[in-house]
This record gives C-alpha cells, structure tokens and sequence, in this order.
C-alpha cells in the first residue's frame, strides 16, 4: 500500500505500521443543557490546552469543546524536526503531496473521541491552521462515507468550522463524491464555515478562498466564507463572535443556561 507522503523515522516498507501516539485531550463542559459536541483541532507545534481555554469563554453553553493534543512526529517543513502535528506537511502549495496516512489517523481520533457522545447530541468538528485542514478532511470523510483509505467513515457529523487553513486532498475531491450515491445529498445539506485572514503570512489567503470554491463546486452548498482585511495567522474576537453565531444557526442552539 502506498501513501502520497514519505514514510517518516521509520524503515521504507514500514510506513503503514506507523504508530500515532495522540497527547493529552482536554474538555471544555458545557454550562448549560448539552446539545452538541465539537472536536477542535489546534495548529502545528500547538496544544489542546490552549485552544480549550479560549472555546470555554465563548457565549456557547450548549457545547461541549474536546479538544485533543496532536502527536509529535518529524515534520518535513523543518526539515525533520519534531512538532505537535496532525500529519506530516513538506510545503503549503497546491502540488504538495497529502499526508493521507497521517490524515485518516488524526480523522479517525477525532471520530473516535466522538463516538460516545448520546445519539441526540449534534456533533461538529472545527480547527485552526493544520487543524482546520484536519477538520474540513473529516468532513469530506463523512460526506464520502470513507476515510482516504477506504475504510467506512462512523461518525454523525453536523458542521465544519476552519479557520486560517485549507482543504486537503481537494483535487480528488470531486471523483470521490461522484462514485458515492448518498454523498450529493450529505454534501449539499452539510454547513461548513471558512475563515480567513487577507494579512496571513503563513497559510496565504489564496488558500481559504480557494478551499471555499473547491467545497462549493464538488457539491457543497452550505459553504460561508468569511475574510478579515488585515488579520494575520491568529484570532480576532470578531472572528469567534462570527463562529458562535454561525453554529448558533446551524445547530440549533437555544442558547439557554437551563
């Protein structure tokens, strides 16, 4: 079997054999009544941590954050050094090849860590940098029915949030949608939120917006995309009071503490 990256710290023929050791998960409790659960991805060389200490100051008593920690692996982009990291990524431009061994273990984690959530809560996936691309891969998961190595695809999925980030995989995108006959429909209905700062000197901008169009040309019609002028690789306020009130929307919070 061969993947689209390299196999990396281990012997040529080992790379399907590749352990992925994830780190610390931390959960963010909702304050109020439970009705949904989202799995939030941190970026390259980040953690859980502080990314759960954000998500617990939003205006969102319904949810619950997990937000799991990324193994450490060599990372080609620094030239094989370690980092805190979804998948292995060499260069941010459209002929990179997908990490997709990385991908569909750091996709199955997340499906994982929502497997046991009660069958009535709504489940979401969102991230930032890396981690909104690990995020927006889950979602083509769940509309195709598969991970990238054919393996079925069990989580429930009910919206995508990325920010600062981009759409792995997104030339085959198009090809896998069309040989699965319930994936138009699950494309079509499924919410996904883009954000992107136009200032980003780290995942160009030409990214995000190009991640949007891909979506909303393969099916996708639920796709909002937001630009921020002047807003770097990072968060603004503005930005996490456009994600509270979009997944307000889209899942139908209530909004009550009860």
């Amino acid at each position: 079997m061969s993947f689209a990256a390299p196999s990396i710290g281990s012997a040529g023929g080992r790379s399907a054999l590749r352990a992925f050791e994830f780190g610390r998960t931390y959960v963010v409790r909702p304050k109020g009544k439970h009705q949904a659960t989202i799995v939030w991805l941190h970026g390259l060389g980040d953690n859980g941590s502080s990314w759960s200490q954000l998500l617990e100051t939003l205006p969102l008593p319904n949810i619950k954050w997990i937000c799991p920690t990324a193994p450490t692996r060599p990372i080609s982009i620094f030239g094989g050094f370690p980092s805190t990291a979804w998948f292995d990524v060499g260069e941010l431009s459209e002929d990179a090849p997908d990490d997709l061994e990385g991908l569909d273990a750091s996709a199955a984690h997340v499906a994982n860590l929502l497997s046991t959530e009660p069958a009535d809560i709504k489940l979401g996936v969102g991230g930032f940098s890396m981690g909104a691309a690990t995020a927006l891969y889950s979602a083509t998961c769940f509309t195709v029915g598969k991970y990238g190595n054919g393996n079925p695809y069990p989580a429930n999925l009910s919206a995508a949030v990325g920010l600062s980030g981009w759409l792995p995989c997104a030339k085959t995108l198009s090809n896998k949608l069309q040989g699965v006959g319930e994936a138009t429909g699950r494309a079509q209905s499924f919410p996904v939120l883009l954000c992107h700062g136009k200032g980003d000197d780290v995942v160009s901008f030409k990214f995000g917006d190009k991640s949007s169009k891909c979506l909303s040309s393969t099916g996708f019609q639920d796709v909002t995309f937001k630009a921020y002028n002047g807003l770097g690789h990072y968060t603004i306020p503005e930005e996490m009071d456009e994600v509270c009130a979009w997944l307000r929307s889209k899942l139908g919070l209530d909004g009550t503490s009860a």
